[in-house]
């Protein structure tokens, strides 16, 4: 029997193919495993899971659907045997363990963040962020000539201070903490230079001058957030025009 389908479910079916995007994440350059993660912080959540281990040259792809926007880091040096929360890695962590909470799964500092919004009638917008501090070397392309953000460099070692950290067990640093992620270990994070909070929550009152090692960090990733309100310096927000329908690809430890 022939059958026959309507053309306004073709057209919703071309739509929906259309709408919809891919995200390549955590496509893993590193000579070691790492353990992928997003969350969604608005618009439709993704079915894919939300936390895996990914062995050295392996990467998932994760369907997104137009006005979604969210985060994707990866976790070091993790063990889930005896702990499912946020402390069952070195840094990334995230409340669920393995499978980070849809809810308040964001990851524990210092994490390098690859961070999306499709949310806006124009652009995709886009960038790497180092607000929650680093961990991993890390790299944002797209599959429709736009700018590819990227810190191709380990910022573990000569971080400054008391920012340097965590520390495997060899004592090899696998992180570097941003002054802000400092402030609220200590208890300051409230009215913070560093986090912009308090008096300093806006871009007039919280200059990249007033940021403890803000040069450390932008002047080794330039095309990357060093704190809050970087957008100033015009290598920190990255944008794409809406219908291209970019597809995006998340690579820690990209070539130099």
């Amino acid at each position: 029997m022939k059958s026959f389908i309507s053309s306004s479910l073709i057209t919703l079916a071309v739509a929906a193919a259309v709408t919809a995007r891919t995200i390549t994440v955590g496509y893993n350059a590193c000579p070691f495993t790492i353990w992928p993660a997003y969350f969604t912080s608005g618009g439709p959540r993704p079915s894919h899971t939300t936390g895996w281990a990914a062995d050295p040259f392996t990467s998932q792809v994760i369907t997104v659907d137009e006005g979604w926007f969210g985060r994707v880091w990866a976790r070091r040096n993790c063990n889930f045997a005896n702990n499912n929360g946020p402390t069952s890695c070195l840094d990334g962590g995230c409340l669920g363990g393995l499978v980070c909470d849809v809810n308040a799964g964001t990851g524990v500092p210092p994490a390098s963040l690859a961070e999306f919004n499709f949310q806006g009638p124009h652009s995709d917008f886009y960038d790497i962020s180092f607000v929650d501090g680093y961990n991993l070397p890390i790299r944002i392309d797209n599959d429709r000539g736009c700018p590819t953000p990227d810190c191709a460099v380990d910022l573990g070692p000569n971080c400054p201070g008391n920012q340097k950290g965590p520390f495997d067990s060899s004592g090899f640093p696998v992180g570097c903490s941003s002054a802000c992620n400092i402030d609220a270990l200590n208890g300051r994070a409230g009215n913070s230079p560093n986090c912009c909070s308090g008096q300093f929550d806006t871009p007039q009152t919280c200059p990249s001058s007033g940021v403890t090692n803000y040069l450390y960090f932008k002047n080794a990733c330039p095309n990357a957030y060093a704190y809050a309100y970087d957008e100033a310096s015009e290598s920190a927000l990255w944008t794409c025009p809406t219908p291209n329908h970019a597809d995006y690809t998340v690579t820690f430890c990209p070539a130099t």
